[in-house]
């Protein structure tokens, strides 16, 4: 059965259509495979793959390391409606595939009998899939997240061998064959069934991409603006182009090194002299420079040292503390907008219009405002709020599967009017305020109750003996000492009542800002409704949500006026609450409620 699902895979691979621009709100379509190879009748630039592999994983992995792929990594290759570079179509291909962000082989069993993992450069796995497609097709290639369906495919391949079963669940990824072999037998038993229904259809669409990704090599410029890329296989046999590919397909296959990367080089040359004037130049190095510089992920480590420091550095009155987590901060903020800077011109727009880019935005817009804030009042608090909401969610974005995390094309909705970006900026800035103040409030909340936990007395009691001056910030100690105490101050005691009134102050100054900021982002919204859909208000669901979200805040403020006890206490649960409703508003909308805003 194995031996027939290689050869039918194989056949599959020695064989990609742009979509246009959707009008209203849906999403353009997303196209794994620019090309269909074998219904445009394209050539196999690289020459026609062998059936049997070339090579064992170990020595295509010290082929791998021979192999200089530099010259190809920012040649730029039209892909899935946008030109991009080869590493980024790299990254995004490997990931599809394999739901990691690297390929990894198992090399021989060593004495132990433990086989050692085998990485590949994604834009190397983009490249072997391309030119030696048989390789991968009996290797760990294709993730199956699903667990239920994993298992159920390998006990259908090893139906006597449940310790080659347990081998291949640990891999996550199943190989090609695999899903040739008994892919028909998964859908007959499981199409009624909606979570297995899912799963095989990612399946399917995971192998599409592993049989035809040749057809996404569409590397040659056009001859006008308005015409269309080209691929490497529509020139014929006889052009320089087809000569450079073929001595590059003949010499990998062979795991010639010095002659792979003759023929790299050359290429890399080539290309951008093929109708040059509408050869992409340097937002090819931006991108380059965007993937390589990993902003995102640097800027969540960066946020949770912050706080890490701030947090500590308001235990224990160490001012070194306090100013490492000021310069972490300062730190993780630059990072995070070099970040958000070189994906707005990568995308050749302001990159806030899907659920990854929002959020990048949100957080860095709220630690720009909480740097403000912090730098303004010169209170310290605002500085570990900031780090706390910039942690959270940078780490939710870059860390869950989130929708948008490739840079796409967005929904024609989008571009209708620029007051899109001044509506969406100011309300993101408002959800950033409204994360802030979470955070305060957390802050306050635990100082509260954990008084209280320990049967404290508000007039007396220390937090973790901190004092730190309302007007300056800084951390201060108990100079009312005599003789060597006063030449080594101790820390004074602050009492609970002095820190909880700090924490109320600097939580009402976020929550007020947070208020008239997602007051003005809602009407900014409804003008730009009026301009995209000719109406200022239709009670959408995030529409109807976001004024309830601005409706507790709006509670909050009145409260304050009242004399209604614990103001501070009922503030800071408000804002629980508050936060909590944001975030149905900004994520539980836009995933589970049909409406306007789907495209969020």
């Amino acid at each position: 059965m194995m031996t027939r699902a290689l050869f039918a895979c194989l056949v599959a691979l020695v064989g990609v259509t742009a979509s246009a621009q959707p009008a209203g709100n849906a999403h353009p379509e997303t196209r794994m495979v620019t090309s269909d190879a074998a219904a445009d009748n394209l050539r196999h630039p690289f020459g026609r793959p062998v059936i049997r592999p070339t090579m064992t994983p170990t020595e295509k992995t010290a082929f791998a390391e021979t192999v200089n792929l530099e010259p190809l990594r920012d040649l730029a290759v039209l892909h899935n409606g946008r030109v991009k570079i080869m590493d980024t179509l790299a990254r995004e291909t490997v990931e599809q595939l394999t739901g990691r962000s690297r390929y990894f082989d198992l090399g021989e069993p060593d004495e132990d009998g433990r086989r050692p993992k085998l990485h590949h450069d994604p834009l190397f796995t983009l490249t072997d899939l391309a030119i030696d497609p048989g390789h991968y097709v009996d290797k760990p290639l294709i993730s199956i997240g699903y667990l239920p369906l994993r298992r159920a495919m390998l006990e259908a391949v090893f139906p006597d061998d449940p310790d080659e079963v347990s081998a291949w669940m640990r891999l996550t990824r199943v190989a090609p064959a695999m899903i040739t072999a008994v892919g028909d037998e998964m859908w007959r038993r499981y199409e009624g069934q909606e979570a297995y229904r899912s799963a095989l259809t990612r399946t399917d669409q995971r192998l599409n991409l592993f049989e035809q990704s040749i057809g996404n090599w569409m590397l040659v410029a056009p001859e006008s603006a308005d015409d269309v890329w080209h691929h490497l296989g529509e020139f014929p046999a006889d052009s320089e182009i087809a000569a450079v590919t073929g001595r590059l397909g003949e010499a990998w296959r062979a795991g010639d090194a010095e002659s792979t990367n003759a023929a790299i080089a050359e290429l890399a040359a080539l290309l951008p002299t093929i109708n040059a004037e509408q050869y992409p130049t340097t937002r090819r190095s931006l991108e380059q420079a965007y993937n390589q510089a990993n902003a995102f992920e640097w800027g969540f480590w960066l946020y949770a040292l912050s706080l890490v420091a701030l947090i500590l550095a308001f235990g224990t009155q160490r001012r070194w503390l306090a100013a490492t987590g000021i310069t972490l901060l300062v730190t993780a903020t630059v990072m995070h907008g070099v970040g958000f800077t070189l994906r707005c011109i990568v995308a050749e727009r302001f990159a806030i219009q899907n659920q990854f880019e929002s959020m990048i935005g949100l957080s860095f817009f709220a630690s720009v405002v909480g740097l403000v804030i912090m730098i303004g009042k010169r209170q310290w608090l605002f500085g570990a709020a900031t780090a706390g909401a910039g942690f959270l969610v940078l780490v939710t974005a870059t860390q869950t599967d989130m929708p948008g995390q490739n840079i796409e094309r967005e929904a024609a909705i989008l571009n209708t009017s620029v007051l899109l970006k001044y509506h969406v900026t100011t309300v993101l800035v408002s959800y950033g305020l409204i994360a802030l103040g979470f955070v305060i409030s957390l802050f306050y909340l635990a100082a509260h109750y954990g008084a209280k936990l320990k049967g404290a007395d508000a007039e007396t009691v220390s937090l973790a003996a901190a004092s730190v001056a309302p007007e300056t910030g800084r951390i201060v100690g108990d100079q009312s000492s005599a003789g060597t105490n006063a030449a080594k101050p101790s820390p004074k005691p602050r009492s609970l009542a002095r820190t909880l009134a700090d924490l109320d102050t600097a939580h009402m100054a976020v929550l007020q800002l947070a208020f008239w900021t997602l007051g003005v982002g809602v009407l900014l919204g409804a003008w730009w409704a009026d301009h995209s859909w000719g109406r200022w208000w239709a009670f959408d669901p995030k529409e109807t949500w976001a004024l309830v979200t601005w409706i507790i805040y709006l509670i909050v403020i009145h409260l304050r006026l009242t004399g209604i006890k614990n103001k501070a206490l009922v503030t800071a649960w408000l804002s629980v609450v508050g936060f909590f409703v944001m975030l149905w508003t900004y994520f539980g909308v836009n995933l589970l409620l049909p409406g306007l805003h789907a495209y969020a």
